[in-house]
Order: C-alpha cells, then structure tokens, then sequence
C-alpha cells in the first residue's frame, strides 16, 4: 500500500551519517512514511553500503552530484507521494515527528510547506543554526530565524513553542505538499546549494501559500555536513544566490532600492572581510557579483515568469543594523509590528 509521505535524504558521500542516523528515521517513520535516500553521485561507499544493510529503503542514484536543489529535483520527479520529507542525513528525529507535521498541513490547505523545531545534536538544549524556530528575512534579503540572528543561538525555554506563520521552512527538514513543489517548479538548480529552500519558499508565497512552524515536532541537526561553516566557498554561494533570489522575488515597489542597497551593503562586507585577513571570502564575494552580473538575462527571465508580489512575513527593518548597531539578539527584542 503507497504511503502520504515520503521522507527523502539526499546523500552524498555521507555514509557516516547513514550509518548513524538512517536506523532511526527508518524506526520512527516506517509506520507513516516511505523513507527514500537519494544519492548524488557519492564516491564513498555509501551505495554499496546501503545495499548491503538497508535492502529494504529504496535507493535512487542521481547520474551527477547537481547540488542540493538539483538533487531533490531529479529524485522526487521519480516519487509519487502526497507530501514529501526533504531530510538531511545530519540529522535525528525524535519520536512522533511526522504526526504533527502531517496534522498541520492536512489542517491548512493554504499550507504549502512547513518545518520542525531544529534543535542542534551537539546540544540539544539549544537551536540550531540552519533553522532553528522557522525562517524570515528583513527587507534587504537577509535571511535569520526564531532561535537563531547571526551567530547569536538561543537555548529552547519554550519561547517559541507556538505555531507560526514564517517566511521560509528549513531544507534540513521541509514538509512540503508534492503536487506545489511540482507545480511551482522545485528548487532553482542554478543555485546549485545555500537558499535554494528560501528562494522556493518565496515562489510558493508570490501564489498565494502559507510556509509554517510546528514546534510539536523537533529533529537534532549537525550541520555543516557538506561544506565547513567557515568557508570561501559558502560565501560565493550565499552572497551570489542571495543576489539571484533578491532579482527574482523582490515585488517591483521596492526592487530598484533593496537591489543598488544590497550591491552597496556587499561592497562593505567585502571590505571588511579583506581588513579581517579573510582574502578568500573578499574574492568570493567579488566573484558572486560577476556571476550575478553575467545571469542577469536568465534572472531577467526567470522574474517575468514569477511575477513577484508583496508578500508576508518579511521583516520591514535592518537586521543587520537591529542586531550589530542597537544590540538586538533574539527575535523577542524584535517588534512584531515590523513583520508585514
């Protein structure tokens, strides 16, 4: 009998993960939900091992590694489920995961996609940084979450123990309707990883959809699994795909602003970077521009297409000004007011 839900781990070269993590999902799951790891062209033994000792987990290989949003893409087109599961193999799930998730969505049909409460493994007491109590961004396009602004995580009292709207759901662990992530067109494989979740979450919300925290669910997240926190390599994506993701969502009212802003906030960034001794995060950051610049008629393309609206849940301040200048550490010393 087919399941609702399929939970999907991308995998590559994380046989580790599987090994420590995959028995759980699989315990915790099975009763509800079809688990399925698919495999970005690793060159570990993780096929071989999966093979060998979980025959029963359906394995699909994906001829190349694509990246994060490439990966998904290809794998779930081969997934016939109501609701996907995109998982990380970081990450351990608690008992009854699946069951509030599911209640949310199946309670909400304006619900396109939601997320768990991410907790870090390290410790559990605290969030963790890919996630944490849901995501937003401010008006300039940078991404923070409940738990979590900057480096700055916060230790789970409960203070974010209530069902919330927010702006985007983790990649880590995003419950997502099967028939929207087709219909909207999945994750932008030119993103290739890093905010390719937001960037999908604003497409869903420019057609008219809600993205959701359920704090009844908690999952325990490593992170950094793939690429160092602390990486030159991250900073090309991040700020090259932030720029793309601004260009294609941002509504016209507030596009050329936000737009010649950032380019100015970045330049700052790349100074700085340069007086800190990070020369590699300065060039990266130079290099994301050139590659923005480049794409600009394929970004061009891809904004007709999306028609891009004002939307909910974005933060209408700095936050980069709210939390380096006026001190601000959580999402509690920020006003709601400001979240349209």
């Amino acid at each position: 009998m087919k399941k609702e839900i399929a939970v999907v781990i991308l995998n590559y070269n994380g046989k580790r993960f599987l090994e420590r993590f995959l028995p759980g999902v699989l315990q915790k799951s099975k009763h509800l939900a079809e688990v399925i790891v698919a495999d970005n062209a690793s060159t570990d033994d993780s096929v071989s091992f999966l093979r060998k000792n979980f025959p029963e987990v359906r394995l699909i290989q994906n001829p190349t590694n694509g990246g994060f949003a490439a990966g998904y893409n290809i794998a779930l087109k081969q997934v016939d489920s109501r609701y996907y599961v995109l998982l990380n193999s970081d990450i351990e799930v608690s008992d009854g995961w699946l069951e509030p998730l599911m209640e949310l969505m199946e309670s909400n049909p304006d619900v396109a996609a939601c997320q768990p409460k991410l907790l870090s493994f390290a410790d559990t007491a605290y969030f963790e940084y890919a996630g944490a109590g849901g995501g937003f961004i401010d008006k300039f396009g940078y991404p923070f979450c409940r738990g979590r602004l900057f480096q700055h995580i916060e230790k789970d009292e409960g203070q974010y123990d209530d069902v919330k709207e927010v702006f985007w759901a983790s990649g880590a662990c995003m419950f997502v309707r099967s028939d929207l992530y087709h219909k909207y067109g999945g994750m932008d494989e030119d993103f290739f990883a890093h905010m390719e979740e937001i960037d999908f979450c604003w497409r869903l919300k420019n057609n008219g959809y809600k993205i959701m925290y359920c704090p009844h669910s908690a999952v325990f997240h490593i992170g950094g699994g793939t690429l160092p926190k602390i990486s030159s390599r991250k900073t090309y994506l991040n700020f090259r795909n932030n720029l793309s993701m601004l260009y294609k969502n941002l509504p016209p009212s507030f596009f050329a602003y936000v737009i010649i802003t950032r380019l100015f906030l970045d330049g700052i960034a790349s100074v700085k970077f340069f007086l800190e001794g990070g020369f590699g995060d300065f060039l990266a950051v130079i290099r994301a521009h050139m590659h923005f610049y480049r794409k600009l008629p394929a970004l061009r393309a891809k904004r007709r297409r999306i028609k891009p609206k004002p939307v909910s849940r974005v933060y209408r301040k700095n936050i980069v000004i709210e939390y380096f200048i006026k001190q601000k550490r959580t999402m509690q010393d920020l006003d709601e007011k400001y979240f349209s």
